[in-house]
């Protein structure tokens, strides 16, 4: 089973290629979203991919487009290669699973993100300062702490590095009072439906970022959700039997890989290492463990 890590010649033109996605014009403010099997970590591409990861993303992502509908429009058209501009059809088996056919949005400058748990950048601002992004906390609380009640935590999207907080003030006027009031209330929401859901299966969503666009509908503007949403890439899953607040909880993400990364030291410069197989193989189980507990179903491959 080897990796996609790079999109084949399909015939569109190349709008941008990210650590994980590459994006393709489509025709008639369409997009096409490829979720390749690369891996990110420590803010860099690494050598190796993890076979499936595209159509674990792309899957789960259509999962919750289909299932959050209620709480919020959203840009995805299709995920049946058949509905795909004809240059890509030959390329049927690549594409298969994951990929998106999705609306064309001007894209927010801001991520929004809602915790439920002390973790991460929040445990650190929280350690150092008594608050989270601004959110005056009680004290006492350890590290993976449920929060007395969710977060809704902005950040400015970076192109290289990290994303980097910010408040909601701030957030507030980079998009404007009424855009920013939506995005919060919607992310809080959509954070509410689907910690929900996956709690009946076994998993707790300390924290999650999720991406909006703005399109024009009979001459009014709408927020609509975009990109990928309540993914083991875009969030912090952790498994509810094993919760265990006062430390690091084991999780469906990256974690053997950053355990590896970390265990040979490497310095998190390039050249970039590539992954031994007994990670690629625990990394790939934990991913597609999370996808079969919170869809229920089995991964759908080409």
């Amino acid at each position: 089973m080897s990796p996609l890590l790079t999109t084949p010649a399909i015939g569109l033109p190349l709008l941008r290629r990210g650590k994980v996605r590459d994006v393709f014009e489509a025709g008639d403010d369409r997009l096409l979203i490829v979720a390749t099997d690369r891996i990110s970590a420590f803010d860099h591409v690494l050598g190796s991919g993890i076979p499936d990861k595209g159509r674990i993303l792309t899957q789960l992502s259509a999962f919750w487009f289909g299932r959050l509908a209620d709480v919020t429009p959203h840009h995805l058209l299709s995920t049946d290669v058949a509905d795909f501009p004809a240059s890509t059809h030959p390329f049927a088996a690549a594409l298969a699973g994951r990929t998106m056919l999705v609306r064309r949005t001007e894209p927010l400058p801001v991520e929004c993100v809602a915790r439920g748990y002390l973790e991460g950048s929040g445990w650190k601002d929280y350690q150092a300062t008594g608050t989270l992004c601004g959110h005056r906390l009680p004290a006492g609380l350890r590290q993976c702490d449920q929060l007395p009640t969710p977060l809704f935590t902005p950040a400015t999207k970076a192109d290289t590095g990290h994303d980097e907080n910010i408040s909601e003030a701030q957030a507030a006027e980079i998009l404007g009072d009424d855009v920013f009031g939506q995005v919060k209330a919607l992310t809080l929401a959509l954070y509410a439906a689907g910690a929900a859901h996956a709690a009946s299966r076994g998993i707790l969503v300390a924290d999650t970022k999720f991406e909006f666009g703005l399109v024009e509908d009979a001459g009014r503007t709408r927020v609509v959700l975009i990109d990928e949403i309540l993914t083991p890439d875009s969030s912090r899953f952790w498994p509810a039997d094993q919760y265990a607040p006062g430390g690091p909880q084991p999780s469906f993400d990256k974690q053997f890989v950053r355990e590896y990364l970390e265990r040979i030291q490497w310095d998190k410069q390039p050249p970039v290492p590539s992954l031994p197989d007994d990670v690629v193989t625990r990394t790939r189980d934990k991913y597609l463990d999370a996808f079969r507990r919170l869809t229920g179903a089995d991964l759908v491959e080409a």
